[in-house]
């Protein structure tokens, strides 16, 4: 019996170690977004690990620019804003089936009802993601990540972009 306990003990600790390294690659992640280029990599340190076209905010209504947070994380969200009340989950909620809320209130990274934006300044200010891209986005992103939005193509997209371009 005690050969089994150790075992186990081991395993325990092997487990305990590889979540550990698990939460340490999320706290290293950062998700930085170009406006104009309508760009967001996603970034574990330095290492590019994602890349993904977006839809920004539109002239009327821009998206913010600045360093924020991940606040919150919400799977199937309900919006609010609209002017004929809340809309429920499904194919007609223009957040899509995730929401990942920034510190600055009434921002997030979202899903979109409208994939045909994606590529173009045509939001209220979120960051619209076609459905794979932000339900692949949000198991990799979590709560307290930096989220950089630039108004001006920021070194790691420029970096991004010229590989792109190399290999076209």
């Amino acid at each position: 019996m005690k050969n089994g306990t150790q075992k186990i003990t081991k395993l325990a600790a092997i487990l305990a170690i590889a979540a550990g390294n698990s939460l340490a690659d999320e706290r290293t992640r950062r998700i930085v977004v170009s406006i104009p280029d309508r760009k967001l990599v996603l970034l574990d340190g330095n290492r590019v690990m994602r890349v993904y076209d977006v839809a920004v905010g539109k002239p009327s209504t821009p998206s913010p620019e600045g360093v924020f947070a991940v606040a919150n994380r919400l799977t199937d969200p309900t919006w609010f804003a609209g002017p004929n009340g809340p809309v429920a989950p499904g194919k007609n909620n223009p957040l899509g089936s995730r929401w990942i809320g920034l510190s600055k209130k009434g921002y997030g990274i979202h899903g979109t009802n409208a994939p045909r934006s994606i590529g173009k300044a045509a939001s209220h200010g979120c960051i619209r993601m076609r459905k794979h891209d932000v339900e692949e986005l949000f198991e990799l992103i979590g709560v307290g990540a930096t989220v950089e939005l630039h108004g001006e193509r920021p070194v790691e997209v420029a970096r991004v972009l010229t590989a792109i371009a190399l290999v076209a």
